[in-house]
């Protein structure tokens, strides 16, 4: 792929980022893709051949960014090159556990369009650009703290059932159901007490 091949791929799918940020997923046709990258509407099949490719690779980006803040939370905030500036600065699992759980939902509810693509099924059973694995190492930092904060438990298992437990904490909060059914004004309560039913109360 030529340099300006690659430009290309690449403003397509900076294209697709900003549409789904802004109109959602169900806005992501290649007709309009293509329309506002000012190209042809054929053009994009150069590149992805299929819309699950190009929607694949949109996808990718969103998992880009939230393991990138996943990353930099388990790292204390210190970037490559950084100073002694660290984030939350806290090596306790539980709290970092904590820390993941608020930056997984507030990443749902923050980018709601680009959430509800990557994890549509039919791009995670294609695997096109191997979206699977591509999620799994910030699940594996959830079994990994897990591990450490309940040596006692498969972690994978307690992982999981939190992973679904946040998931759906930010999928009915985003419709508004979690509202109306707890009275609740804000979504941290429940994303601790998501934290404290999987991995027992916090020690005071």
């Amino acid at each position: 792929m030529t340099e300006q091949e690659a430009g290309l791929r690449a403003r397509l799918v900076a294209v697709g980022v900003d549409l789904v940020t802004r109109e959602g997923a169900q806005a992501l046709s290649l007709r309009e893709i293509a329309r506002r990258a000012g190209v042809s509407h054929g053009a994009p099949r150069r590149y992805f051949p299929t819309h699950l490719e190009l929607l694949s690779a949109i996808a990718h980006e969103g998992f880009a960014e939230l393991g990138a803040e996943v990353a930099d939370e388990l790292r204390g905030g210190q970037g490559p090159g950084d100073g002694e500036e660290p984030g939350s600065g806290d090596d306790d699992p539980r709290a970092q556990l904590a820390a993941l759980a608020r930056i997984y939902v507030d990443f749902a509810l923050s980018h709601r369009g680009m959430y509800e693509l990557m994890f549509r099924h039919d791009l995670l059973e294609s695997n096109s650009l191997g979206l699977r694995e591509t999620s799994l190492p910030l699940f594996n930092s959830f079994v990994d703290l897990v591990s450490r904060v309940r040596p006692d438990v498969r972690a994978p298992d307690v992982a999981g059932a939190l992973w679904a437990n946040l998931h759906g904490i930010a999928q009915l909060w985003g419709w508004g159901s979690l509202q109306l059914a707890t009275g609740a004004d804000a979504v941290e309560p429940l994303v601790r007490a998501a934290l404290d039913a999987h991995l027992g109360p916090e020690a005071r």
